[in-house]
């Protein structure tokens, strides 16, 4: 039984499609655990409640990359999980923390200061190891015939701690934008100021791991600059400056969900040119998408159960988030 290309890439922008919509769900609250430290009383009561509807259902589109990932891809899978495993750990504990957090700081308020301090710990962990992983991935995995041929600490590298950050920058100011949309008052000048300082931060962020990407590897480059291709490539980081300049005029005016809105953007070109930096690649450099499929018939088969599940998740999804549409108070949504 052979893999069908059609299947093995449908498979792919499903898996991918889940990724990105894990880190635009649930990225903006681990963004406000990131950023809960630098906020006082009732700017924390507010920033939790915000998202306190929301965010464990948030985490359904981490179980679905994987998930699809190991059924979809088992060789990349096995592959990819040994080369992350310290990562993937620590990003399951910095959740677990978090989500305990979230429960316990109502219910125990005696102890409430540990409990910010677990959930500010759990969030920055989670999205820390979430940002290495990235790196451990573009920068090359070692493989040694059909497993992972590298050791313990292959991850740890200077271009994976710079992924690392930038995407705790990143988070950080989708959290701050979120809390523009969802607050107002005080917090909500308090998101517009850390959005600007962290926009800032998350664009040179972005140029600079675009930058060294293209060192990592000749065929990232090639993939960027080749004729005719680059006609195309060309307009992501035209697009993201143009999208950066709206974002300045955006918080200048006060806009409330448009700073939310292209801070998503710029994460989606991002996201976008990771796929032109390493398609048709899953492993970069080692394997590729048709090599790591799973058989045509297993594919065909769970896709029709994708079919039916993922606008039933994005259903739901779309409820919860339209039923608590409105502006969050210290003491839950008005």
């Amino acid at each position: 039984m052979t893999p069908d290309p059609t299947l093995a890439t449908i498979w792919a922008f499903l898996i991918a499609f889940a990724v990105f919509a894990y880190v635009v769900m649930d990225g903006f609250d681990l963004g406000i655990g990131i950023l809960f430290p630098v906020f006082k009383g009732e700017e924390r009561d507010k920033a939790m409640n915000s998202v306190a509807p929301v965010w464990d259902g948030n985490e359904t589109w981490l179980v679905l990359g994987g998930g699809g990932l190991m059924a979809a891809f088992p060789l990349a899978y096995a592959i990819l999980m040994p080369a992350l495993y310290p990562l993937i750990i620590a990003m399951l504990l910095g959740l677990v923390f978090r989500g305990v957090a979230f429960e316990f700081r109502w219910r125990d308020a005696g102890h409430r200061r540990w409990w910010d301090m677990a959930f500010t710990t759990g969030s920055l962990v989670a999205t820390l190891a979430q940002g290495m992983a990235l790196g451990a991935i573009l920068q090359g995995i070692k493989v040694s015939g059909r497993e992972y041929g590298g050791g313990w600490l292959d991850w740890l590298t200077p271009f994976s701690l710079l992924t690392g950050i930038s995407l705790v920058a990143g988070y950080a100011l989708l959290g701050a934008c979120w809390l523009i949309w969802k607050t107002d008052g005080k917090c909500q000048d308090h998101a517009y100021r850390l959005a600007g300082r962290f926009g800032a931060i998350t664009l040179a962020a972005i140029g600079a791991v675009s930058l060294m990407t293209l060192t990592l590897d000749n065929d990232y480059a090639a993939h960027w600059f080749a004729m005719p291709g680059v006609l195309l490539t060309a307009q992501v980081p035209v697009l993201v400056a143009l999208l950066s300049f709206a974002f300045w005029r955006a918080l200048a005016r006060k806009a409330e969900i448009l700073p939310f809105i292209l801070a998503l953007a710029v994460f989606l070109l991002s996201f976008a040119g990771l796929g032109i930096s390493i398609f048709p690649h899953i492993v970069p450099g080692a394997v590729t998408i048709l090599e790591a499929a799973a058989p045509a018939d297993s594919q065909g088969f769970m896709l029709i159960g994708a079919a039916v599940m993922i606008p039933i998740i994005l259903g739901y999804t779309g409820w919860s988030y339209w039923v608590f549409r409105g502006k969050v108070g210290a003491a839950g949504y008005h």
